[in-house]
């Protein structure tokens, strides 16, 4: 496929106006990234569910700002030509001046386009705060992932109308204060809609069907090399997970035998320098 060429926040707004449709993966190392770009996946989001996926936690809050810094590096390398943007982790956006600090951080030492933290109405204040200091920033509305212990778990929200009016209330707040997009995370399709209608800024949605300007998957959910649980909205394209652990067994199993490593497989000496090694070794032999 041929060098596609990056997205710049001003086309995302654009896409969104024209009514195009957009492709998200999330990926937080340097071969996925390179297969998305080669797949030709409009945007890598850098998300702190690589707690999970690559550093088995059971959820993302164990995720620092460093680690995040050195995900987004890898990525960049990965993909140098696809925008990219990084989840800020947990507690490192707990306050404006703290937010600022790390968003900055984040973009300088990331090499990123954008930075993404949670949450609508109660952090106004946070998001116009990156925002006001020139940091593209975007936030994130229905489960909240670093919220999982308030809510109980992983679960779906917005199931009643008056819970949907208050996730487009937090939509609404969030465009409000500046940030230049939002996620779309685990609601009905209906109230994905809404929240993407209510809003003139870009939108990305996973588990919220169709809704939004751009479709969102983890990456290691849909070739199938995360395989611990599969959300109900993960579509798996692949089952990496399956084809490795094959691959794993298929090799210990030559090793165990003998027939790994072979003469295929293997460094020789030409001829005339193993005759000099054999004589030489001979010569060292004891009396």
């Amino acid at each position: 496929m041929s060098a596609q060429s990056k997205l710049t926040i001003p086309d995302l707004a654009a896409k969104k106006a024209a009514g195009e449709r957009l492709v998200m993966v999330a990926v937080g190392e340097a071969m996925s990234a390179a297969w998305a770009e080669r797949a030709g996946i409009d945007i890598i989001g850098i998300g702190d569910s690589l707690g999970m996926t690559l550093h088995g936690h059971e959820n993302t809050l164990a995720i620092t700002v460093d680690q995040m810094i050195d995900h987004c590096r890898a990525v960049r390398r990965g993909a140098p030509q696809t925008f990219t943007l990084a989840s800020m982790p947990y507690g490192s956006y707990a306050t404006p001046d703290l937010a600022v600090t790390n968003a900055v951080r984040m973009i300088k030492e990331g090499g990123i386009e954008a930075v993404k933290l949670q949450g609508g109405r109660e952090m106004f204040d946070i998001i116009k705060a990156v925002a006001d200091a020139g940091v593209p920033v975007m936030s994130h509305v229905g489960l909240l992932p670093h919220r999982v212990h308030m809510l109980g778990g992983f679960k779906m929200q917005g199931r009643t109308a008056e819970a949907a009016l208050q996730i487009i209330d937090n939509a609404r707040c969030i465009e409000q204060a500046g940030a230049i997009g939002l996620e779309i995370e685990a609601m009905p399709y209906e109230v994905g809609k809404a929240v993407d209608e209510a809003v003139d800024i870009f939108t990305f949605s996973i588990g919220a069907g169709a809704a939004g300007t751009c479709q969102l998957l983890n990456g290691y959910d849909l070739i199938g090399a995360f395989d611990s649980f599969k959300p109900k909205f993960a579509k798996r394209y692949a089952n990496m997970a399956e084809i490795a652990t094959k691959a794993f067994a298929d090799y210990a199993e030559d090793v165990r035998s003998g027939a790994f490593p072979d003469a295929d497989h293997s460094y020789t000496m030409k001829p005339e320098e193993a005759a000099k090694l054999a004589a030489a070794l001979k010569t060292e032999e004891p009396a």
